[in-house]
């Protein structure tokens, strides 16, 4: 099982080539491609390796997919014996990536 531990938008994501992940609002455009060089772990067939805080020779190549709603999160305060109540909502604004390949040292892992 390859993967890679990356740090990106705040947050650390545990990502597997192939697969999509929704970071927090990133400002680019449908199609970009990235590199994310933040990789903390990498895992290539049982082979760990661990930065320390990062590798220096890893990075993690990535494509926007398009940017997403997240569900809605409904906040609801009330004051007993007031009769005071407010009910919130809001939806905070993703970017889906699709991971393309972790490379280590020049070599993809796929």
């Amino acid at each position: 099982m390859n993967y890679a531990i990356i740090e990106a938008s705040g947050r650390q994501f545990w990502v597997e080539p192939g697969r999509f992940y929704d970071f927090n609002h990133l400002d680019l455009n449908c199609g970009d491609k990235i590199a994310l060089t933040r990789v903390l772990l990498v895992n290539n067939q049982g082979n760990v390796s661990v930065g320390h805080p990062c590798l220096e020779n890893a990075k993690v190549e990535a494509t926007i997919l398009g940017h997403i709603n997240s569900r809605k999160v409904t906040v609801y305060k009330m004051r007993p014996k007031k009769k005071t109540r407010k009910k919130q909502g809001y939806r905070s604004n993703l970017t889906r990536v699709m991971i393309n390949s972790i490379q280590v040292g020049g070599s993809s892992i796929e």
